[in-house]
């Protein structure tokens, strides 16, 4: 029986598969299974698989039903104490399963252990932005603000977590994982390695790109959290709604939509006019610059930022 179980959902992601099971395969720590479930893709998946001589690697298809029946399908058919998730174009750094193995080990009361995460191009190559997070402990406070664990690729979770509080929510795409890992604070504490052991790369088929979906989905996840909170945090809810609205705000902008973003900021603000934030400062200057510049140079601009970032960033560890 494997120590771990790594759980790959795929679907159509031919283009970075092939490197992101390298990059799980090239972990320090080898005692593991991987599932990759086909989710009904109708690229060459599977004959691409039949090449892989790894034996602790399996492939599961399934008709095309969505990222959380693809999770819940592999849960149910892997044995690992731990279980780590893999989105099929993200990277992981060698010693990621490691480090998140000997935390869960010491600390028998968290069932959650997250990372740091990298932003990546297209191509696997850090574009010099962390996603850093020092929250650990009781966090449910913190994470209904915010999704700290910024992918879906960085939490290990103790099986025992889905034993006590279920799988994954079909009908919540895209922010079924969110959904779960507030679900999990309820009842557990987290843990943080505070390094960027996973690298995600950003791209025009990412689902947190779907900002209509993601505000459907985000409120309903909000609205069910606060009914099963394990105490009364009503004080934050209003907050929470402003994070939201200020995080839709910036997946709009990502889509080049900045009227779209500068509606959720107008949201977030009728909600309080004197909650202002540094995020918010920073989110309508950019609604600005993207009005003011146009699409063009706004992403000439950004870009730029971006390589003086690459130059100045240090190497990732290993």
């Amino acid at each position: 029986m494997p120590r771990v179980s790594i759980i790959i959902p795929a679907y159509n992601s031919m283009r970075y598969l092939p490197e992101t099971l390298d990059s799980a395969l090239a972990q320090s720590f080898s005692d593991f299974e991987i599932v990759i479930v086909n989710d009904g893709s109708t690229d060459n998946i599977e004959e691409w698989f039949l090449g892989i001589q790894d034996s602790r690697v399996r492939l599961i298809s399934q008709a095309n039903q969505g990222k959380s029946v693809a999770v819940n399908k592999a849960i149910a058919q892997t044995s690992g104490e731990y279980i780590a998730f893999l989105d099929a174009d993200d990277l992981w750094e060698p010693t990621k399963l490691e480090k998140q193995v000997h935390s869960l080990q010491a600390n028998p009361r968290a069932g959650l252990v997250y990372t740091w995460t990298a932003l990546a191009d297209e191509t696997g190559r850090a574009t010099g932005r962390i996603v850093a997070s020092h929250v650990e402990g009781k966090v449910w406070k913190t994470l209904i603000l915010k999704n700290f664990l910024a992918s879906g690729s960085t939490p290990m979770v103790r099986r025992q977590c889905f034993d006590r509080v279920g799988l994954f929510s079909p009908e919540l795409p895209p922010a079924e994982d969110w959904d779960m890992w507030l679900r999990i604070a309820a009842r557990y504490e987290f843990a943080v390695i505070k390094q960027p052991l996973i690298r995600y790369r950003k791209h025009d088929s990412n689902t947190s790109s779907r900002w209509q979906q993601m505000q459907t989905s985000s409120s309903l996840v909000l609205e069910r959290a606060f009914q099963n909170a394990p105490v009364d945090f009503s004080d934050v809810r209003d907050q929470a709604y402003i994070s939201l609205y200020r995080y839709l705000g910036w997946l709009a902008i990502q889509k080049n939509a900045p009227q779209q973003a500068l509606h959720f900021w107008n949201r977030a603000q009728a909600i309080s006019q004197t909650l202002i934030s540094w995020d918010a400062i920073r989110l309508r200057l950019t609604i600005f610059l993207l009005n003011r510049l146009g699409q063009d140079n706004y992403h000439h601009l950004r870009q730029l930022v971006y390589r003086l970032r690459r130059k100045t960033a240090t190497k990732s560890p290993r």
